[in-house]
Order: C-alpha cells, then sequence, then structure tokens
C-alpha cells in the first residue's frame, strides 16, 4: 500500500467521475500526452482508454514510479525525475499535451518555470491541463482591479488563454486536502507582446507588487528613472496602485524597460 507523501504535496485523485471529466477535456486520440505527478495512475489508465500516441509521466517519488512501471509496463515512458529540473523541451519533436494534479507546494513554481522559459521558436506543448488548489485557480483566473490580481495572473495570461472547467471538493482525493481544487485549461495566445528575456516581466512584477497596497510611483521611478515619455505613451497614472494596471500595461512596461536597456 503506497502512502502519500505530506512532503510531497501528494493527493491522490480517487473520483472516477473527476477522472472521467479530466481525459475528456480535450481530444487526445493520436496525440503525444506528458503527465506530471501520476501518482498511482488513476488519470494515466483513463488517458491511454483515450488512445493517444504516447503518454510520458514524470513522477519523482521512487516508489511511485516503481508501482507505475510494474502496473503499466510498456504501455508509458516513465520519467523518475524532479519536474522542476527537467526539461519538457527534449521529450518529443510533437507539441505535448499536459495533463497534471500538480502538488500544490510547488503548483506555481511549476506553471512559471514553463512561462518564462518558453522558448517562442521552439514551443512544447499544444495545451496544459492542470489541477491547482482554488485559492491559486483563483489568482491566475483574476481579473485587474481585484484583491486577487497579482505576479501570478500577469505572468500565466501573457502567452495563454486560460479558463476554469471545474472545482474539485475534497472527497475526491486521498488523502484529502483541507481545500477545494480547482482545473484549469490553459491554451497558447497567438498573439502576444514579445520579449527577449521574460524575466524582465518577472522583475516589473516583482517590483509593482512589493508593495501592493501603495500607488506605484516609488516602483515605477525605480525601474524607469521618473520618465514622463512612457507614463504618457501608457496612459499610465502614479495615483495608481499595481493591481490597477491590467495585463496588457505591464506587458508593455516590459516592452519599454527591454527598449531602455537595449
Amino acid at each position: 500500500m503506497i502512502k502519500a507523501k505530506k512532503s510531497l504535496g501528494q493527493n491522490f485523485l480517487i473520483d472516477n467521475n473527476i477522472i472521467s471529466k479530466i481525459s475528456s477535456v480535450l481530444e487526445i486520440k493520436n496525440k503525444t500526452i506528458l503527465e506530471i505527478g501520476p501518482g498511482t495512475g488513476n488519470l494515466t489508465s483513463a488517458l491511454l482508454k483515450k488512445k493517444p500516441k504516447k503518454i510520458y509521466v514524470i513522477e519523482k517519488d521512487k516508489n511511485l514510479a516503481i508501482l507505475l512501471r510494474n502496473n503499466f509496463t510498456n504501455k508509458i515512458t516513465i520519467i523518475n525525475e524532479d519536474v522542476l529540473k527537467f526539461r519538457e523541451d527534449s521529450l518529443s519533436e510533437d507539441k505535448l499535451i499536459v495533463f497534471g494534479n500538480l502538488p500544490y507546494n510547488i503548483s506555481t513554481e511549476i506553471l512559471c518555470k514553463w512561462i518564462l522559459n518558453l522558448n517562442d521558436k521552439k514551443i512544447w506543448f499544444s495545451n496544459l491541463i492542470l489541477m491547482f488548489q482554488k485559492e491559486v485557480a483563483d489568482r491566475i483566473i483574476s481579473k485587474y482591479n481585484s484583491s486577487s490580481y497579482g505576479r501570478l495572473t500577469i505572468l500565466a495570461n501573457w502567452k495563454l488563454d486560460i479558463k476554469k472547467i471545474i472545482d474539485i471538493d475534497p472527497e475526491s482525493f486521498s488523502p484529502e486536502p483541507k481545500v477545494k481544487s480547482s482545473l484549469l485549461f490553459f491554451s497558447l495566445k497567438k498573439d502576444f507582446i514579445k520579449l527577449r528575456d521574460p524575466k524582465n516581466l518577472e522583475k516589473i512584477t516583482r517590483i509593482f507588487f512589493n508593495h501592493r497596497r501603495k500607488m506605484i510611483k516609488k516602483p515605477y521611478n525605480q525601474l524607469f528613472q521618473n520618465n514622463l515619455f512612457i507614463l504618457k505613451k501608457l496612459a499610465i497614472s502614479l495615483n495608481l496602485r499595481p493591481h490597477n494596471l491590467n495585463f496588457k500595461t505591464y506587458y508593455k512596461l516590459a516592452e519599454e524597460y527591454e527598449k531602455l536597456r537595449s
């Protein structure tokens, strides 16, 4: 009997109705799949029934990797590694459809890693179907001018369109988490502001949201040395607070920041 490890943020999905809904979000026949954190393989089994071309799974837990190897033999390719240290773009020439019941303790880190390291010339996935703690999911899909809007929202929505599929109760997992979960569907935007270095967007949002309740005058001047031309061009008032600026304004600020340093 495999026990979930709290240190790895493991909560195994056991609700067959939810598993069926997740595996049916997208047509995956003859597609190449990557599953993050398959656990005991309940979702993996459902995905196999959809007749994908190939399934890769990344499972950090050595005991679970052995269990999966015993249960699925050569039906899936098991990668017993830490997803935070793994290069997903090395897996396949096919664009991957990614499924993941992400460990709560590193879910935002995984998503930010994928966004900030995404090579526009070799985009390795077509869609992401990911489960997060509901509070985190609400931050990812929140709108500007709301209390949940912040750095994660801005980074996630830069290159991706996102929609919520379903909220999931704790009883659908073993062991039961103390909070609800949400399943989000991500697809690539056809048009987005291109940056030389995505870490510039990360830097700008970090500095702006360090003091989210204060006006943006201080962080703006720290980054742009009171450049009045950019303020006028982007129609920004320094009396606003970080959550009052919409997505596009942050992407354009990152673009202007790069221009100043070119």
